[in-house]
């Protein structure tokens, strides 16, 4: 048969650095059914997904409310660690006690509190409770729709309203809201010493939820709960950090540096592994076989790769530093694989195609962050200029 195509390996022993946009799959023939298409993968080495996706850890990207979604529908996402310990912390624990992903985040007042508009944090609805937090009572519901600058919120909540079990499951929730012909109502849970708003359940977001495609079954742990990774950094504090993520239940801790080959790294890499075996560490960034040698033999579970190739990196700009993405993924893939180590391709993901070419040249999942700034599911608030919303990425 006659074959006019260049292999990878003959493209990538060149010597030449490619990007996702230097190169072309080819087609092939085809004698299966696209919904025979088996997408299911690895994050690291014992965390599985039934879709290749993940969120990045940016404070614009993926906190609680990213890390439902993605797991609700086969992905997964990295709590970012721009964050005091306590709030990240928090953060995953608020991602991990979901069932499914209702709000962008939940804001909570205090009665006395005259919040501004962009306080609401691009949520229709607050919750207003004695103490202004989770903990305390709840007292009301206060929508973005109904405010007034400078006039506390006790004077346009909804006192007194109406809630539902946060043991309930997505179509339990919508079908209360419907039967009590209810726009919102609070999730509770009973921790004993009375009930706590777990979450907030608004039609809007029954409709919204409604639209997700059915991709993948939920990514869920052994727990039954969500999988969800978690970020952090290489210095000493950071190993308080850890020992919080593990107990609050991390499924994958991922090591935050643009450069992963460092003493720094590794001893870090090190100190986990010998303090929680039980959880996969996920290393990083490297580009080079070399670099991923090293990180391999520290004993990490999975490794990203990406130097440069971010939408918002300027790694190869300032420092002369960095890789072609599609070279990266094709290099420390080949030997990744044969130590049986999953790779994360980070970065450069602008459009499906990237997706599809990462995972064709041996990524086993592929890294989003300006991506899925703009999703409703991101944390912040959107900034409308010339009629037209946007959402602010940075990380």
């Amino acid at each position: 048969m006659a074959d006019d195509s260049f292999s990878a390996a003959r493209l990538f022993s060149q010597g030449v650095s490619y990007t996702y946009d230097d190169v072309i799959v080819l087609p092939g023939y085809i004698d299966f059914p696209a919904d025979a298409v088996d997408l299911s993968t690895r994050l690291s080495r014992r965390v599985p997904l039934s879709l290749p996706c993940v969120a990045s850890p940016m404070d614009t990207v993926s906190e609680s409310a990213m890390a439902a979604a993605m797991a609700s529908l086969g992905a997964a996402a990295v709590v970012h660690s721009n964050a005091d310990a306590e709030t990240q912390a928090s953060i995953l624990r608020a991602a991990k006690s979901r069932r499914v992903p209702w709000v962008s985040s939940t804001q909570f007042f205090a009665p006395s509190a005259a919040p501004s508009a962009a306080d609401f944090a691009g949520c229709a609805y607050a919750v207003v409770t004695e103490r202004g937090d989770a903990l305390s009572r709840l007292v009301g519901i206060a929508a973005a729709a109904d405010h007034r600058p400078g006039v506390p919120v006790s004077e346009y909540m909804t006192p007194a309203p109406r809630t539902a079990s946060a043991a309930f499951d997505f179509e339990q929730a919508a079908a209360f809201l419907a039967d009590e012909g209810l726009d919102f109502a609070p999730l509770v849970s009973d921790d004993g010493a009375g009930e706590v708003v777990v979450d907030l359940v608004t039609a809007q977001d029954v409709e919204r939820i409604r639209s997700y495609p059915k991709l993948g079954t939920p990514s869920l742990g052994a727990d039954g709960r969500f999988v969800v990774a978690a970020a952090i950094g290489t210095r000493e504090e950071d190993k308080r950090r850890l020992e919080m993520l593990v107990k609050e239940g991390a499924n994958a801790i991922v090591i935050d540096s643009s450069q992963g080959n460092s003493v720094y790294q590794l001893d870090m890499i090190k100190y986990a592994k010998r303090m929680y075996p039980e959880v996969d560490l996920i290393g990083g960034n490297v580009v080079t076989v070399a670099q991923a040698q090293n990180l391999i033999a520290a004993g990490v579970d999975g490794l990203r790769v990406g130097m440069g190739s971010g939408s918002i990196c300027t790694t190869q700009e300032v420092c002369a530093v960095g890789r072609g993405q599609a070279t990266a993924v094709y290099k420390v893939g080949q030997y990744a694989k044969d130590h049986g180590v999953p790779v994360i391709a980070d970065g450069g993901i602008s459009n499906s195609g990237h997706i599809v070419k990462a995972l064709t040249l041996g990524a086993s999942t592929v890294m989003m962050g300006s991506f899925l700034a703009g999703s409703l599911e991101a944390p912040g608030v959107y900034e409308y200029k010339v009629y037209c919303s946007s959402h602010p990425t940075h990380g």
